[in-house]
């Protein structure tokens, strides 16, 4: 008799259930999210986005959603259970926060609102345990929520008032006919006033901001060495604002009023931001010689 062959096992398909399902939630969330807040992040783009003090907002919006996509492999292959009740119990404020800002104009409200929304979704999906594994994006929304008008009028006058007080400080010292009342700077014949874009508010968080996402690319190991280089760019933010101020008088004094004005509109940020990174990645260099020893 002629032997049959035992019937050959099936391969299993290429998409089981327990991975269709992430594939299915995260589009679910993907397109909640964008139906919900797309309105407002339309809203802030003719809005709050334009502000100095803000303006970085698109910015840490992308990176935050960038490194989300970046764990998803881990995040879905998590074996973390749904907290069912912790999901609803950031989704509720959540939403009441959402509606409550939009309704209102409250920015800080409506942009705040997007951390717990999405917190829930991430507790549904995989549980604290997913959660745990995306922390990083999620915290890193926190850099976009506009400060409330009212915090940043208390933050940015003594931060003004500190950068007009060290220019005209060190202007003197070097020998240039300088005088300051309150945070009006008088070089030779022309007058400055250190306006709020100059207090290095803004720059301040964009900074922060950029430290932590480069720390977050690096994969440092040390929380100490993390710690300390997020505390250190908060003086090399306004260090590096008060060179830009420094060097606005400078040109205004040499070249003319016009000049100036050129120049702070053109040039300025840039002339920030170069100086913030290259005393950023200084401080960081000099923590390396002494962290990474230790991983050695």
């Amino acid at each position: 008799m002629q032997q049959i062959a035992p019937p050959a096992e099936m391969s299993p398909s290429p998409i089981s259930s327990d991975t269709a399902w992430p594939v299915w939630a995260l589009g679910a969330l993907a397109l909640g999210m964008l139906v919900l807040y797309l309105p407002t992040f339309y809203t802030l783009a003719h809005t709050t986005w334009n502000k100095d003090e803000s303006g970085h907002g698109p910015m840490i919006l992308a990176m935050s959603y960038w490194l989300l996509w970046q764990e998803r492999k881990a995040f879905f292959s998590s074996k973390g259970e749904p907290a069912v009740f912790a999901a609803f119990a950031c989704l509720i404020p959540g939403i009441l926060l959402y509606v409550l800002g939009r309704s209102q104009a409250i920015d800080t409200l409506e942009v705040a609102s997007q951390i717990l929304v999405l917190i829930a979704c991430l507790l549904l999906l995989r549980g604290w345990q997913g959660l745990r594994l995306v922390w990083f994006p999620v915290f890193f929304l926190i850099f976009m929520i506009p400060l409330p008008g009212l915090v940043v009028q208390a933050l940015t006058l003594p931060l003004k008032s500190a950068v007009s007080y060290l220019v005209e400080l060190i202007m003197y010292a070097a020998g240039y006919p300088i005088g300051r009342s309150g945070v009006i700077l008088t070089v030779g014949p022309y007058q400055l006033m250190v306006a709020d874009a100059c207090s290095g508010l803004s720059s301040l968080f964009t900074l922060e901001a950029l430290g932590l996402f480069y720390m977050k690319l690096m994969n440092y190991k040390s929380k100490a060495r993390n710690l300390v280089l997020a505390i250190a760019i908060v003086p090399i933010s306004f260090v590096s604002n008060v060179i830009r101020v420094i060097i606005l008088v400078l040109v205004t004094y040499h070249l003319g009023d016009e000049a100036g004005q050129g120049f702070l509109h053109g040039f300025a940020g840039m002339v920030l931001f170069t100086v913030a990174l290259i005393l950023t990645y200084a401080a960081d260099r000099l923590l390396a010689a002494r962290f990474d020893k230790e991983v050695k």
